[in-house]
């Protein structure tokens, strides 16, 4: 088959070829150069825990406890030895899973199975609603460029992305579930640890995507603007056709390379975001889990929260490089 190829197709067959290459090269550069930001990230982790008043072996032990015990305790743990050798220790043992163990002798792998599903799960619909709300409300506000409801939107997000998750929250709490009472302001759990009912979802999800919907719509209202001056909208419009058709055809598959990487940067401060809001509002995530790791000084804790976090992180970045290079024809 080759050999009847034209000479013209096989040119395009080769140059097809080299630009996957040189695709899958750049995917796999960024994924190098994210692997080692985060590897940087979590020897700031074990240095910063280092750098606090007390230990691990302080933080846990119980009252009365003789000076001979915590010494044992600390040499149980680790930390008679130098910091860096311990981390080198716990990274060589994360590529098999090996999240180290706890201050207090538990599996931290096994500490997170529980609580990380529910973060994933709380990140997952606010990430989702996100996602949907602000593409809507950029999309309606860029029907009508330079009209009330463009204005009104755009003044809008601005105004909700200079709020903060915990202030989002409380808020919430005051109306929703103190004045009102018509959703929980506190999450219960089922045996298995997950919340007890659909509407203990509600406000912590909402605390969490508010600010980033301002933020992502902005962004979605830009790159419309943007792709708004592109000369074949021009043509679009002279040929009469449909406002909604032109922004769906012409004006959003242009914009999507910007969308996506808006969505994939709001990945990390929902995470971010979440530890604040499972607090507020007593929910059974990692953040519950990280505010104990800090104050029990547990950096393979600390480190296991950020490597999970960190790992969902780059996944959904490089699921956003993968949707900019398709939806620019294969263009790095």
């Amino acid at each position: 088959m080759a050999g009847s190829l034209t000479p013209t197709a096989r040119h395009e067959t080769a140059a097809g070829s080299r630009q996957s290459a040189r695709t899958a090269l750049h995917a796999a550069g960024v994924l190098a150069r994210r692997l080692l930001l985060l590897a940087g990230l979590l020897a700031a982790v074990f240095a910063a825990v280092e750098l606090l008043p007390g230990d691990a072996a302080d933080a846990t032990s119980a009252r009365g406890e003789s000076a001979a015990d915590l010494a044992r305790r600390r040499h149980l743990l680790g930390l008679d030895r130098p910091v860096a050798e311990r981390f080198w220790d716990w990274m060589t043992g994360l590529p098999t899973g090996d999240l180290g163990t706890s201050a207090r002798g538990e599996q931290v792998a096994d500490l997170l199975a529980r609580p990380c599903p529910n973060t994933l799960l709380l990140g997952g619909l606010a990430l989702l609603l996100t996602l949907v709300a602000s593409v809507a409300l950029g999309c309606w506000a860029a029907a009508r460029p330079g009209g009330p409801l463009d204005r009104a939107v755009s003044a809008s997000a601005t105004g909700i992305l200079a709020l903060p998750e915990f202030v989002v929250a409380v808020a919430f709490v005051l109306v929703f579930a103190l004045w009102t009472g018509w959703l929980p302001a506190v999450t219960l759990t089922d045996s298995d640890g997950s919340p007890a009912s659909w509407r203990m979802l509600v406000l912590p999800v909402l605390a969490l995507a508010v600010p980033q919907i301002g933020w992502n719509t902005r962004i979605v209202r830009a790159a419309l603007a943007d792709e708004a001056r592109a000369p074949h909208l021009d043509t679009a419009v002279l040929d009469g056709l449909p406002r909604h058709r032109i922004l769906t055809h012409h004006l959003l598959p242009g914009a999507l390379p910007t969308i996506a990487a808006g969505v994939a940067t709001s990945t990390g401060m929902l995470l971010g975001g979440a530890v604040v809001v499972e607090t507020i509002f007593n929910y059974p995530g990692i953040g519950t889990v990280l505010a104990g790791a800090v104050a029990d000084r547990d950096s393979p804790v600390i480190a296991g929260v950020v490597a999970v976090t960190g790992a969902v992180i780059t996944g959904v970045l490089l699921l956003a490089d993968l949707v900019r290079t398709w939806a620019s024809g294969g263009r790095t």
